[in-house]
């Protein structure tokens, strides 16, 4: 049996966090949907937990003092409503799920919260400018996963669901879980007609009017190689970005 990890809260005990001066406290938070008829309904929650924990190890070995708390599975799906076992969280409810967990961080004197977001449809930047004005003692900062490095770097084929790169970071991290790609629709997805809803504009897709199988994007040439590098990058800037919020002072964040 492995050992328990003290940066994992779920594995740790109390006698051993109360020990701990905790300086950031991280919250993957990913979804729960339909990935093609390839990958798992958990994508999302295997690939955010995974970088959470990962990360979090190598900035404990640096001298962080990080906590990651179990992942919340479930996001905002109301683009896919009618989709089988989409599970759905209102931006108000999560709003509501994240004032409480911040509540609980200003009260204990954790000054630091990242919101690690593993999933498309969730957008924490204007919760937390509501939060931090009400907390101003707890420094909230989120980052999407798939966005911390450049996958154009990794994968050819683009996509945006269960597609080159979601493909390939589960073969790495959960290959058993995957099905053959002979077995996995090809992706296909269709645009809005309206111009500017193509570029700089934006509304809600209807995922089901969008794509036959649920994915976005061709999953084809996904591979385990591509995405352990890929994984590898990602969680190398992310323990980065851990090390230096939890040496940094809050009160003298500019330069």
């Amino acid at each position: 049996m492995s050992s328990p990890r003290p940066y994992i809260l779920a594995e740790t005990t109390w006698q051993a966090i109360k020990e701990t001066a905790v300086e950031v406290v991280v919250l993957p938070w990913g979804a729960t949907e339909a990935h093609n008829y390839h990958l798992p309904y958990g994508t999302d929650n295997y690939q955010c937990e995974h970088v959470a924990a990962e990360a979090a190890r190598l900035a404990w070995e640096q001298g962080a003092k990080v906590v990651v708390l179990p992942a919340i599975p479930f996001g905002v799906n109301t683009g896919q409503l009618d989709i089988t076992l989409d599970i759905n969280l209102n931006p108000s409810t999560q709003l509501a799920i994240l004032r409480d967990v911040v509540q609980v961080l200003a009260r204990q004197g954790i000054p630091k919260l990242v919101i690690l977001n593993g999933h498309g449809g969730n957008d924490f930047r204007q919760m937390l400018r509501e939060l931090q004005a009400e907390f101003p003692g707890v420094f909230l900062s989120t980052a999407t996963l798939f966005r911390v490095v450049d996958r154009n770097a990794f994968f050819s084929a683009p996509g945006d669901h269960a597609d080159e790169m979601e493909t390939s970071m589960m073969l790495h991290l959960a290959p058993e879980l995957v099905r053959p790609l002979a077995e996995a629709g090809p992706g296909a997805n269709k645009q809005f007609r309206i111009r500017a809803l193509r570029s700089w504009a934006w509304a809600q897709r209807e995922w089901s009017k969008v794509t036959a199988d649920t994915g976005a994007g061709d999953p084809a040439a996904a591979t385990a190689a591509k995405g352990e590098a890929f994984l590898a990058a990602i969680i190398g800037e992310v323990s980065q970005f851990l090390v230096e919020l939890a040496a940094a002072d809050i009160s003298d964040l500019y330069e």
